[in-house]
């Protein structure tokens, strides 16, 4: 985990310009009780000193954990984000003193119950959202004659970005979602990438948990963005290849079946559903290993192409490849996608909700449906996650398990 030095420049400044104001404003309403102001500044200072420490450790290098100062930097930033709220509104509550005797004293009568507010949201997203599980029921109704009989009412369950890295050597979590998995019984089970954060090795404690995961027809899984280690500086490339066969290795151990720019079929009967998987569709910062055209050709002289007549199912990590690439070059029915985590942010009213996530994907998290160049609609379901990266909470954006049930209609 490594900070970007504008960004630890702002918060260095935000920090020192919130801490002297509010020093300042206590000196001045409390004029007869220095020590008030006095404890602050103490107290200012120890958090500097922390968020220094946490920024500066660890390193990128591959031995490194991030644990500390993942939580470190959260914990500072709890307190700092409150602290600047607190402050903008008592200088907005300053602007009517530019031209009477005194300004309104927003910042104790608004600004101090928003802050209040905010640090507790921030805590019980991180203690007690990030663990409650929600089950996401989807009917997905394909309005084609290509779903199989068979496959009418088919039950899927799909699960995305677990990172496990961020919960350590604690498993309780993963047993409790593996758990849930298990008891909605679904017919296939698709992982959508991210299962670690940095490298592969955080993996280790979660192996036997993560076997008991089944169904009739499998688990299936398909490379993330964090899955490849490009997030360590390694000592060699064929470290850095060593880490991504280790992932690749247990995953096939604990029984999944993962699909690197490859397909499959899933057969019920005399009826198939055609499987895709491909790597990593990055954007920058992101690298490029997704190749679908490599999984499903292109060309319709082949038996098997991406605008054939049959029924098929895309994973991809990330939502943009759906958009970008597959409702362009493509008549894929159905595709699942993880990635965004809803910026591990969700505000709801009722039905409406929104996440700050929306203002870099179209797609952030749910069902949604575009049709392609010659008028077939075409759907992706963009899981939210299960786990989180960077920092340790959810507010509103509950770890998700989605079931999708396939519904055939014809035209």
């Amino acid at each position: 985990m490594r900070i970007p030095l504008l960004m630890a420049l702002s918060l260095c400044i935000l920090s020192i310009a919130t801490d002297i104001y509010i020093y300042f404003d206590l000196r001045r309403n409390f004029p007869r009780r220095p020590i008030v102001a006095l404890t602050y500044g103490i107290f200012a200072v120890i958090c500097w000193i922390f968020i220094a420490v946490c920024m500066l450790m660890p390193r990128r290098d591959s031995d490194s954990g991030i644990l500390f100062q993942m939580w470190g930097i959260y914990s500072y930033l709890s307190i700092l984000i409150p602290k600047t709220l607190f402050c903008l509104f008592s200088l907005i509550g300053q602007i009517p003193g530019l031209w009477k005797s005194k300004g309104v004293r927003l910042g104790l009568f608004a600004g101090l119950p928003v802050a209040c507010l905010v640090f507790i949201s921030m805590w019980w997203g991180a203690a007690v959202t990030r663990r409650q599980i929600e089950v996401v029921d989807v009917d997905v109704d394909v309005v084609s004659p290509r779903v199989p009989d068979a496959f009418d009412g088919y039950r899927i369950a799909q699960i995305s970005d677990l990172h496990t890295g961020t919960w350590g050597d604690d498993t309780s979590f993963i047993q409790t979602l593996v758990d849930s998995v298990n008891a909605l019984k679904p017919d296939v089970i698709f992982f959508t990438g991210d299962i670690v954060n940095r490298q592969s090795s955080e993996l280790a404690p979660f192996l036997r948990t993560l076997s008991r995961l089944e169904a009739p027809d499998g688990v299936y899984s398909i490379l993330g963005n964090h899955d490849y280690g490009d997030y360590v500086d390694w000592p060699s490339e064929a470290d850095k290849r060593e880490n991504l066969q280790l992932l690749k290795n247990w995953e096939r151990q604990i029984g999944w079946h993962m699909l690197n720019n490859e397909r499959t079929q899933l057969i019920r009967g005399n009826d198939t559903i055609q499987l895709i998987g491909v790597e990593n569709w990055g954007e920058p910062p992101f690298y490029q290993y997704g190749h679908l055209i490599d999984a499903y050709p292109l060309s319709r002289d082949s038996v098997y192409n991406l605008n054939d007549n049959r029924f098929k199912i895309l994973l991809t990590h990330n939502p943009e490849h759906w958009r970008r690439e597959v409702t362009r070059i493509s008549n894929i029915d159905l595709s699942l996608a993880g990635h965004t985590h809803a910026m591990q942010t969700v505000f709801r009213l009722g039905p409406w909700k929104w996440s700050p996530s929306a203002l870099r994907y179209e797609q952030w998290g749910g069902l949604y449906e575009k049709q392609n160049p010659d008028g077939e609609t075409l759907k992706i379901y963009v899981n939210i996650g299960a786990g989180e990266v960077g920092m340790p909470f959810r507010i509103g954006a509950t770890p998700e398990i989605t079931i999708l049930t396939l519904r055939k209609k014809e035209i």
